[in-house]
């Protein structure tokens, strides 16, 4: 994501930001975690709707996620953090995303107060688009056949849309979550419509990389969601430089000392300035096997050995696809 894209999406942090004379808007409300194929459909028709109706296409998010604040007891890790949602959001080409910090004030709000001060008077919603699962205002206490009617009386109009089905399942957020957590990385690519990516910056490794196998890069402690421990086919974009790469995500059982770590096993290493403010983006490919505990650590190099060889195989075939476009 170039800081240009990022620059065509405005980005409001409060209501106050909001210009007075912003709209009118078609917008659409959402936590968007992922941005996945169903978000995209929405936006899309929302970007469509404002473009006919010459008004302001927009975003409307929350931040914490109000799980976080609701019942925290029970919050999930994010797909998407905020940064990489509103690069994702940008890359759409909405025209603007309001995050509205999600307080405990704000969810006390009725839903009528919500629609009428907020969607009507602050952002001159002219449009509304939403799943069939939307809930609002206060203790969610309305849905969709509420938000039409109060369009009806506030003078915008509200789309509805079913969820978007493919590979026999509706496209969420939710599923998506359960699909990486089992580390069925090419099952969530299908969903989100990329692949599952996480951006964060280095950690000091413990050597064992150096030592017996290849150059390796350890990824800071990281508090959103993660693939299930495993071995799996990646690439590593460092500084904006993309590595075909072999990732470890687990406890290393074989050294004798279970401590979690993301470590990825760069094929086509190279001498590259690292620091621990490097920006780096690990994007899950493939999950090629499971993490075990192995006897030496030479048996771990000679499978490291075939692992390596199998993701070289997974990179030309795909150079190969590629080219035959």
């Amino acid at each position: 994501m170039t800081s240009t894209t990022m620059s065509r999406m405005q980005i409001f942090r409060s209501l106050s930001e909001i210009p007075e004379q912003f709209g009118p808007t078609v917008a659409t409300i959402g936590n968007f975690d992922g941005v996945h194929r169903g978000h995209q459909w929405v936006i899309r028709e929302v970007i469509e709707r404002a473009h006919a109706l010459n008004a302001r296409s927009l975003a409307i998010t929350f931040d914490p996620h109000p799980v976080r604040v609701l019942r925290p007891e029970t919050s999930q890790p994010l797909i998407t953090p905020l940064a990489q949602k509103l690069e994702l959001l940008a890359a759409t080409g909405i025209d603007a995303t309001l995050v509205l910090p999600f307080t405990h004030d704000l969810s006390l709000t009725p839903a009528r107060t919500f629609a009428e001060k907020i969607l009507r008077q602050a952002l001159n919603v002219i449009e509304l688009h939403e799943g069939e699962n939307f809930r609002f205002g206060y203790r969610a206490e309305a849905g969709v056949e509420s938000l039409e009617a109060l369009g009806l009386e506030l003078g915008f109009r509200v789309a509805i849309y079913s969820p978007r089905i493919l590979r026999g399942s509706a496209v969420s957020s939710s599923r998506i979550r359960q699909l990486i957590a089992a580390g069925k990385v090419g099952d969530a690519r299908a969903l989100l419509g990329r692949p599952f990516r996480i951006v964060n910056t280095p950690a000091s490794g413990r050597g064992y990389g150096t030592r017996y196998t290849v150059p390796t890069i350890n990824l800071a402690p990281y508090s959103e969601l993660i693939p299930a421990i495993g071995v799996y086919i990646t690439t590593l974009t460092i500084d904006g430089e993309r590595f075909n790469a072999v990732t470890n995500v687990g406890n290393r059982p074989t050294f004798g000392e279970d401590s979690f770590t993301i470590e990825s096993h760069l094929l086509n290493f190279h001498p590259i300035d690292l620091t621990e403010q490097t920006p780096l983006q690990l994007t899950f490919l493939h999950h090629l096997r499971d993490e075990i505990r192995w006897p030496s650590p030479e048996a771990l190099r000679e499978q490291i050995g075939r692992d390596v060889r199998r993701a070289q195989r997974y990179f030309n075939l795909c150079r190969l696809l590629v080219s035959q476009k």
